[in-house]
């Protein structure tokens, strides 16, 4: 946690930590209560049960907090979901395909590998597609994960700065040897990405142009 390796992790990570330590606060204040009531009203202190009225303004505190408590997480979770929604709509387009139990990816030249390459500092959206049955793109490091159905396009974006290597994993049960579907995706300077995909396009025979997602 707390590694900025997309534009999304500092975000999510602020999101989960926030969730967490509202959790551990709530958790810690409804313990102390217990406790408290448990040592004030037990029964060698208070042997006649004694009938409590109800308390208004309590059943609205305790209406009212859980309710604003739940509605921060909700609105904070929101505007992070709308983020990754709105790719740029200068963003390099990468048709993703899975299958029983691997990752396909084409550039939109035609040019396919089984590494996801990306230019640092420049938005990726990926295009979604499964052969068979359900699966989850998912990039541990980048905080990105999306469903994969058959029939189905679904996408997702993401911006990467930093230059490295990072884990694609299926984040869904898809059978036998779902553990082993793994891929990468490869984060490089753009000189380093423009020269690797003049290579690889020649060598697979296709224009070495790239086109804006539409």
């Amino acid at each position: 946690m707390f590694t900025s390796s997309s534009s999304f992790t500092n975000s999510v990570d602020a999101l989960f930590t926030y969730i967490v330590v509202l959790s551990l606060i709530v958790l810690v204040g409804i313990t102390a209560a217990m406790v408290y009531f448990v040592v004030k009203y037990r029964r060698s202190k208070n042997p006649v049960p004694v009938n409590i009225e109800g308390n208004t303004t309590l059943e609205v505190l305790w209406t009212a907090i859980p309710l604003a408590l739940f509605m921060s997480m909700f609105y904070f979770g929101w505007t992070g979901y709308k983020e990754m929604r709105s790719a740029p709509a200068d963003a390099l387009p990468v048709n993703v395909t899975a299958r029983m139990w691997q990752w396909g990816f084409e550039y939109p030249n035609g040019l396919k590998t089984d590494t996801l390459y990306v230019p640092a500092g420049r938005a990726v959206k990926v295009l979604l597609r499964s052969q068979d049955v359900n699966h989850a793109f998912f990039i541990p490091a980048f905080r990105v994960k999306k469903d994969v159905y058959p029939n189905k396009v679904n996408d997702a974006w993401f911006v990467s700065d930093r230059v490295g290597r990072y884990d694609i994993a299926c984040a869904e049960y898809c059978g036998l040897n779902h553990s082993y579907m793994y891929s990468a995706v490869q984060v490089m300077d753009q000189s380093d990405f423009d020269a690797w995909f003049s290579s690889a396009s020649a060598k697979a025979g296709v224009p070495a142009v790239l086109a804006a997602a539409k």
